[in-house]
């Protein structure tokens, strides 16, 4: 599990600081430990950072940032400008779950924030996530709102995958359907109430220690995608919830990490994806939900091929869409060996 620090007492009754803003030795132990992976994004998370630390004001906290080997002079950065935070540099690109593991082993908080880099919290946001797990001791994780930077919704939570959620969305039942127990998912949902969730999505995550404690961190497996849905499948088939709360919302740039990389980013979303259901569901739910994949993508790409033919206004998004799907029959047809996990 994690490393013991030697100045902090761990017991979990001395974790629990509710109503203790008197008492010195409580005082002393982190509420929240902040947790950010950094990937060649200086300026963006030295920004996180600043505004990030404004945000915190007086709940006892430490922050972490992970380098994967960035290559444009972030730790130096960080270290000139924040000296307070707790900076690990990794000598390689571990991948997101990892090097998230690596903070959450030595950090001593009694709630873990996984924030991304490009992920700005709305003043109050933090301490709403907090206030949210207080009260709901079932629940082992929570996530805010997420908005895109105009103040549009972005999409933070949805339906763990299966291979039966592969069949109702590449047959369109959770399109006509979409609030369906069984066949619906989150898609048309405006996320304006609270509610429990299937899973939330990793750019900015609260995380309560005793769940991490029980059910270990991340798979490392996973160098990225999926990592967050494995990890709360995990915490959800021992007995916790995953909560969201609209009253938290936070700023999220989105694929700043992988801006540069992006035929390199898709092998890894598909692979884990492929890993992921090899991992829950065997060789033979792998099996159906790739059978699913082909088929929607197929359909798909027809589709949109009689779109660029039919209808001129909308052929150049046509043509992009229906170059995905073929791209994407081919690779769930011929491509079975997803390259981890193995």
């Amino acid at each position: 599990m994690r490393a013991e620090q030697p100045d902090i007492v761990a017991s979990s009754n001395q974790r629990v600081l509710e109503g203790a803003a008197n008492d010195s030795a409580a005082s002393c132990l982190p509420v929240v430990s902040v947790i950010i992976v950094n990937y060649n994004t200086r300026q963006m998370t030295l920004e996180c950072l600043q505004k990030l630390y404004r945000e915190l004001g007086d709940i006892p906290s430490e922050v972490w940032v992970v380098d994967n080997a960035s290559n444009d002079g972030s730790c130096n950065a960080i270290r000139s400008e924040f000296p307070q935070v707790r900076l690990i540099e990794n000598t390689g690109n571990r991948g997101f779950g990892a090097a998230n593991n690596q903070a959450m082993a030595a950090a001593a908080g009694e709630y873990f924030l996984l924030l991304n880099s490009d992920a700005f919290p709305k003043p109050g946001a933090v301490q709403v996530l907090i206030g949210y797990l207080r009260t709901r001791p079932q629940q082992a994780a929570v996530g805010p709102r997420l908005l895109n930077e105009d103040g549009s919704l972005q999409l933070s939570c949805f339906r763990l995958p299966s291979p039966a959620l592969a069949w109702y969305e590449n047959i369109w039942l959770s399109s006509a359907l979409p609030r369906h127990r069984v066949f619906g998912n989150y898609r048309r949902w405006t996320h304006e109430e609270e509610r429990t969730v299937d899973y939330i999505i990793g750019a900015c995550m609260l995380i309560r220690r005793q769940a991490y404690e029980q059910v270990g961190g991340f798979d490392e497996r996973f160098f990225m995608y999926s990592e967050e849905a494995d990890w709360q499948k995990r915490m959800r088939d021992v007995g916790w919830t995953i909560g969201f709360t609209p009253e938290a919302n936070v700023v999220h740039l989105g694929g700043a990490s992988g801006a540069t990389e992006k035929p390199h980013i898709n092998g890894h979303f598909y692979d884990s994806h492929d890993f992921y259901m090899k991992k829950h569901y065997g060789l033979s739910g792998f099996f159906s939900y790739r059978l699913a994949m082909i088929l929607g993508c197929f359909l798909r790409m027809i589709l949109w091929s009689v779109v660029v033919i039919s209808v001129p206004r909308r052929r150049g998004l046509a043509k992009s869409k229906a170059r995905l799907y073929s791209w994407l029959v081919l690779r769930e047809t011929l491509h079975w060996r997803s390259g981890i996990g193995s």
